[in-house]
């Protein structure tokens, strides 16, 4: 357990003294002031309207800046793991930890809760922020938060785990690569299985479900979704901001799966990785 504290405490030191903290927070701040002057400029044309076409316009541009929010976090969860690996393997940093009585696994877990945490964080300021900027500004209050923001920490979770797994094994370039591709495949297999729930098409609904099982990223926002917005929007509006065709409860318990193959490995491959 000291090993693992150790391992923490020296990784938000990096990760303090590369400033990605301060980019993170500066890119939210600047997104979260952006949002709250639009909904300011357009505020007092939705006093006019009726109170249902009120709420759904003022729920619609609320899943909007959460859309926008949970890309940021998505790249925020490739970006922060995608140099801590390979980068310090290939300068030979890593050595320095590996050599002193800390286990290869310590290692890991420590880097990983570091970042884990961090992206907690960001997602319950910039969630929270843009929510209180809505009840603030409108009086609109968005439902069934805080499931909606355990279900982006998984999605969070997912890609730092994929992207740890895959610094052990590609350079730097490579590992960013290949995690952005994780979550463009999934985005498009999520976009194959609505467009096979729309038109019947129940080939494209498979294909779009095996994708899903590969790299669960999209299922999962799609889930996040369908928890925030009301039922009867989700069975009435198809946008790239709803739910589309809701995923299973069983898909959030694969995605945990995910994870856990995905450390396993990247444990599995440092500890056999020459340095």
């Amino acid at each position: 357990m000291n090993g693992i504290l150790a391992i923490m405490q020296l990784t938000w030191i990096e990760a303090r003294r590369r400033k990605i903290v301060l980019a993170a927070v500066l890119c939210g701040i600047g997104f979260l002031v952006v949002f709250g002057l639009a909904i300011y400029s357009n505020s007092e044309r939705a006093i006019g309207m009726p109170l249902v076409q009120r709420r759904m316009v003022l729920q619609v541009l609320t899943l909007v800046g959460l859309y926008a929010i949970n890309f940021l976090v998505i790249a925020l969860s490739v970006l922060l793991p995608v140099d801590t690996l390979s980068g310090e393997i290939e300068s030979g940093v890593i050595q320095t930890l590996a050599s002193k009585p800390v286990r290869r696994a310590d290692i890991i877990l420590g880097k990983w809760l570091v970042f884990w945490l961090m992206l907690a964080a960001y997602i319950i300021v910039m969630a929270g922020g843009l929510v209180a900027i809505m009840y603030a500004l409108t009086g609109f209050r968005q439902q069934n938060l805080l499931p909606a923001l355990g279900l982006m920490q998984l999605e969070a979770t997912v890609l730092l785990s994929v992207t740890m797994a895959g610094g052990v094994r590609f350079t730097t370039i490579t590992n960013g690569i290949v995690a952005f591709s994780y979550f463009v495949l999934a985005f498009v297999g999520g976009l194959i299985e609505q467009v096979g729930m729309i038109g019947g098409n129940v080939t494209a609904r498979y294909i779009g479900t095996a994708i899903s099982l590969v790299t669960p990223v999209d299922a999962i926002w799609r889930k996040a979704l369908a928890i925030l917005q009301p039922p009867f929007m989700a069975q009435t509006v198809i946008t790239p901001f709803s739910g589309g065709a809701e995923p299973s409860a069983a898909m959030l318990w694969w995605a945990v799966l995910v994870v856990m193959v995905a450390m396993t490995l990247t444990i599995r491959g440092f500890r056999r990785r020459a340095l």
